[in-house]
């Protein structure tokens, strides 16, 4: 079986190694654009790159696939399907056309359920008991076309974007190597997506990340989680910013304003629309992160506080 992969970050990874270790020809790997980034404008690879770099595989770094001379070059490596996972560039009708078996694409989530942009971080905001990944015939819509197979595990309270994405990209990888040899051997059966159960998150930017404390505290903590790495949670206290890191809910037997930070058994918390918000781990400008235990003993005028938001 002759492969080209398409992927960008760690997610994709596990697949990538796993086609190039059972027996695929990989015929190239496409990826995004070198990032520069810091003052020295360092560019850095892709986790992707990084990966086909380490077994010597073809790559190529197209900023777009719509160009004609892409599209021709990436046709003269006739390969027999191309594999995406979270590449982040759209692929046109004209390369969709190209393999003789499609592109078919790794998506984590349970399709029709969070199309589009950052599933992970959607399926821990919606509280969803489920998470999982979905093998998906690809078409000119986006993550519309028939599902090949599906592969699904349980979010854990614990559970942040960072750690469900890292292990959605290990049972991708099972998934992918499972099904896909005999998708192109038998032509598996595949399911349409119900359209009227579709799932759309809006872009998150940073400023997602600052806490409205008048949010019931069970929201709060999905979106402590949700947004790690990114953007993190945060608000402010004394003048300066202080990281939420990690919280869990603590019940409604208090009252008190939305914000106002409460002395608990193990630390503190924090008042909400609707329950407690316990916080476990933060961190103030400047400082190490610590135990809530730790902060309320360094930091006197804290309990009692008003948390802006």
């Amino acid at each position: 079986m002759r492969v080209i992969f398409m992927g960008t970050p760690h997610f994709a990874v596990p697949a990538f190694e796993a086609l190039a270790h059972n027996g695929c020809e990989m015929a190239a790997v496409y990826t995004r654009a070198d990032k520069p980034v810091g003052r020295g404008r360092e560019q850095i690879f892709s986790p992707i790159k990084q990966a086909a770099l380490a077994l010597g595989a073809h790559i190529l770094q197209p900023v777009s696939l719509r160009k004609p001379d892409v599209q021709s070059e990436l046709a003269a490596l006739s390969p027999d399907v191309i594999v995406v996972a979270a590449y982040g560039l759209i692929l046109p009708p004209e390369v969709l056309g190209i393999p003789r078996y499609g592109c078919i694409n790794l998506h984590p989530s349970l399709l029709p359920r969070h199309r589009g942009a950052s599933p992970v971080m959607s399926t821990i905001l919606s509280g969803d008991a489920w998470a999982g990944t979905s093998l998906m015939q690809m078409d000119a819509g986006l993550d519309t076309g028939p599902v090949i197979a599906q592969s699904r595990i349980l979010v854990r309270d614990e559970d942040t974007t960072k750690s469900l994405t890292e292990k959605l990209s290990l049972i991708s990888a099972q998934l992918l190597t499972d099904v896909l040899p005999r998708w192109i051997k038998e032509g598996l059966p595949t399911f349409r997506q119900n359209d009227s159960l579709t799932t759309y998150f809006k872009t998150i930017d940073k400023t997602a990340g600052e806490i409205d404390w008048n949010k019931p505290a069970v929201d709060i903590w999905r979106e402590v989680r949700a947004y790690q790495p990114w953007p993190g949670s945060f608000t402010r206290f004394d003048g300066r910013l202080l990281k939420i890191l990690e919280t869990r809910p603590a019940g409604s037997d208090i009252h008190a304003p939305a914000g106002t930070v409460l002395g608990l058994e193990n630390g503190c918390g924090v008042a909400a629309g609707d329950g407690i918000l316990e916080i476990v781990r933060l961190q103030l400008e400047g400082k190490q992160a610590v135990s809530a235990a730790d902060f309320v003993r360094g930091q006197r005028g804290f309990i009692g506080a008003t948390l802006p938001g």
